[in-house]
């Protein structure tokens, strides 16, 4: 219990840390909104991040409402197609999401897309299982990580492949694995069938799972595990994802969701949007100007979310004339 108000108390300080010269981010042409709600939709992995960091100081600083909602990234975009999501602003936790919402086929709902942040995969841990000591060991560079993760009886959360991105990263990363070191089976053997429902949550709710015991390791983000403090075991960058090095090896990791589309293995990334169900544009591109600020960009650094320049993804004409001149800024 007490290695749980730990975490919570790591999360207050950071909340307090990241307030400290928000001030300076905002200018007072984005305080002049009394009060109007900005809507951001964004993947699981940034509930923390966005709820507690930089949702609050946008309110605080500018005098919009922040209306957050999280969920896994391919769930947002089928909610907006469905027309059950109307955003203001979508974050994604891959750049391939929004194809799926980008053209007449797809209802035009997104034409262009900033890429601003990187992550890597880490495996995190219950500090308080009967399974932590070979996860420790890992960490003191006495046992290979995929040791840990073959122990016996071991509780392995991950999120759903065919509606977050990071589900499909985790079976990358196994498959990764079991090239890399000649494991045979191994991905297999770690998660049984690719929806086994003992393993899948949503992304949003699987730090949660992970601080209360339900499981004793899960495939996450670094950002996620940095926020609370959670205890976790770094992976090699060749199975981690988050390294552009090692793009090409990425790239022969592939996953066909249920739904038909096929993907295929990248760097981790993230990216910001406007879409075309917004109803507050002034507000939405307040919001974006404010997460890619510099100081915002440190700050969420600090958490794990890595900054990365920011390029364009889809028609760079139609990038409001506003935010333009925040491409190739880090």
């Amino acid at each position: 219990m007490q290695g749980r108000r730990r975490c919570v108390d790591r999360w207050v300080g950071g909340v307090a840390a990241f307030g400290v010269g928000i001030a300076l981010v905002l200018s007072s042409a984005t305080a002049q909104a009394a009060g109007d709600p900005v809507n951001v939709f964004y993947a699981g992995s940034l509930v923390n991040v966005n709820e507690n960091l930089i949702g609050p100081a946008f309110a605080a600083g500018s005098g919009y409402t922040y209306l957050g909602k999280s969920a896994g990234s391919g769930a947002i975009a089928n909610q907006i197609k469905g027309k059950l999501a109307t955003p203001d602003v979508v974050e994604f936790a891959d750049p391939a999401v929004n194809s799926t919402l980008m053209g007449s086929a797809n209802g035009n709902y997104v034409s262009w897309y900033f890429t601003y942040a990187t992550s890597q995969l880490v495996i995190g841990f219950d500090p308080k299982s009967k399974f932590a000591k070979e996860f420790v060991q890992v960490r003191q560079h006495q046992l290979p990580f995929y040791k840990a993760l073959q122990q016996k009886g071991l509780r392995v959360g991950r999120t759903d492949p065919n509606i977050d991105p990071k589900g499909y990263r985790a079976i990358w990363m196994a498959n990764l694995t079991q090239k890399l070191y000649h494991l045979k089976g191994f991905e297999q053997k770690l998660f049984g069938a690719t929806e086994n429902a003992s393993q899948v949550f949503p992304e949003q709710v699987l730090v949660a799972r992970m601080l209360t015991g339900q499981v004793n390791a899960g495939i996450f983000y670094l950002s996620e595990v940095k926020d609370l403090g959670v205890p976790y075991v770094g992976l090699p960058p060749q199975v981690n994802l988050g390294s552009t090095k090692f793009a090409k090896l990425y790239a022969t990791q592939h996953f066909t969701t249920s739904t038909g589309q096929t993907i295929t293995g990248a760097p981790i990334q993230y990216t910001i949007t406007i879409p075309s169900t917004v109803k507050d544009q002034a507000g939405a591109e307040a919001f974006v100007r404010f997460v890619l600020s510099a100081r915002i960009r440190a700050i969420s650094a600090a958490h794990g979310l890595l900054p990365f320049k920011t390029t364009v993804g889809g028609a760079r004409g139609t990038v409001p004339g506003t935010l333009a001149d925040l491409i190739g800024k880090k």
